[in-house]
């Protein structure tokens, strides 16, 4: 065979659907071992009391609240744009202005939490005001991870986007044993583990961003990055809501004994998530250079597919093997209690991941017409969930049964846009 030959004959490094594959595999691989041992941190439940285990879950849930997969799929969008057409020093000028802004909001934040401290602590049952003001140090970082995990997503450098998945996961569980066991912090120490794991994963992005942050910013177009990035914050802070928020709802109506089996419940269902989320993830820059260049590509089909196969599988195998899991992480006493939220749980999880591809797709293809839907669907959900605590007192279920219907409803809503709405012929893309 001539050289000429097989010069034009592509390897796989050459076929996007293989370099797909091995990219979301990758992160899948690592969403995983960082989960897990994210998940490790739940194991001290055994160490300290039921109550405040469940604080635990509680001010983990508030700093799962933040805007974190806004912020962080507005900076993907933003790098893959900048990648696509040149402009990482108007990129520049951006990550500045969003730290300053994002530093004076948390400011402002801090200073609110410090006057209303024995309000909040009061109402959401804490022990003391420790673990509430390690949150707060965690709400910092957490404001900032996601803006720089975004720069790495959108410049596609998914090989360290799966370390500091790994690296983060041992860092976190690593520093909660010691605070939990040593020096018997409780929750404030399980919630420190978080606020050094969290470190480890901005300061990796921080330093493989450099190249970009360090140029000297040029001015870009406000009014026009509005209309880009607005709408993927209020769509994506819609799914954040729909997916963290039912935690603190809860906390509300029930003792931090109930609580107990109720974060079990949802931290092993929502790791059903660990396996679908990395496709997206990787999805979503390619889409969004994909229609920057004009390119044509199919990997929606792919992905919704796949998401579809492995949330399903994964919530049929924890119903069956939920019992063990439980007994492993907690006391043979919750196992009971937990197995009857599980269905619940991981039932509402199916319909949230698949939605979440949908909007992952619709919004890297600039199709804003469904985030309107969205957030009115997400206040709907917010006035509706206490509504129910209050008119089924006592049944925690209640609050999963409610989130699994809004979930279907967001999947509908998803569906339709992408199937039932015909594109603009400016922005359509075969799929």
């Amino acid at each position: 065979m001539s050289a000429e030959k097989t010069e034009s004959i592509p390897t796989i490094d050459h076929k996007p659907h293989a370099a797909f594959f091995r990219q979301s595999g990758w992160l899948m691989i690592a969403a995983i071992a960082g989960g897990a041992l994210t998940w490790g941190v739940h194991f001290l439940n055994k160490a300290i009391p039921d109550s405040e285990y469940a604080t635990f879950g509680v001010l983990l849930m508030v700093a799962g609240c933040l805007p974190t997969m806004p912020l962080q799929m507005m900076f993907a969008q933003q790098s893959a744009l900048a990648v696509a057409t040149g402009r990482e020093r108007q990129l520049s000028g951006l990550i500045r202005l969003a730290c300053l802004l994002s530093f004076i909001v948390w400011a402002l934040g801090a200073a609110a939490i410090f006057l209303f401290r024995k309000q909040i602590a009061a109402g959401w049952h804490l022990p003391n005001e420790l673990g509430l003001w390690v949150t707060v140090a965690l709400l910092l970082v957490s404001l900032w991870t996601p803006m720089f995990a975004g720069l790495l997503q959108g410049r596609q450098d998914f090989f360290w986007m799966g370390w500091i998945s790994i690296l983060g996961g041992v860092v976190r569980l690593a520093g909660a044993v010691f605070f939990v066991i040593a020096l018997h912090l409780g929750a404030a120490g399980m919630m420190a583990g978080a606020l050094i794991g969290v470190s480890i994963t901005v300061l990796i992005p921080v330093w493989r961003t450099r190249d970009w942050w360090q140029l000297k910013p040029e001015r870009f177009d406000g009014k026009n990055l509005l209309r880009q990035v607005l709408p993927l914050l209020f769509g994506f802070g819609a799914c954040q809501f729909m997916f963290t928020s039912d935690t603190m709802f809860a906390t509300a109506y029930f003792s931090g004994e109930q609580m107990k089996p109720y974060v079990v419940a949802g931290t092993l269902s929502r790791a059903l998530l660990w396996l679908v989320l990395p496709m997206a993830a990787v999805m979503f820059p390619k889409l969004v250079q994909s229609r920057a260049k004009s390119e044509k590509t199919n990997l929606f089909n792919l992905v919704v597919l796949g998401t579809a196969v492995l949330s399903i599988c994964g919530a049929a195998g924890l119903w069956l093997v939920g019992p063990l899991v439980v007994r492993f992480v907690a006391h043979a006493g919750d196992v009971a209690s937990t197995m009857k939220l599980i269905p619940w749980y991981a039932g509402a999880m199916v319909p949230l991941a698949l939605a979440n591809v949908m909007v992952n797709d619709l919004l890297a293809r600039a199709r804003f017409g469904v985030v309107p839907f969205m957030v009115l669907l997400a206040a709907a959900y917010g006035f509706t969930l206490p509504w129910m605590l209050n008119h089924y007192p006592g049944r925690i279920e209640v609050v999963l049964q409610t989130l699994g219907a809004f979930n279907l409803l967001l999947f509908a809503i998803c569906a339709w846009f992408i199937w039932g709405v015909k594109e603009n012929s400016q922005t359509s893309e075969p799929r």
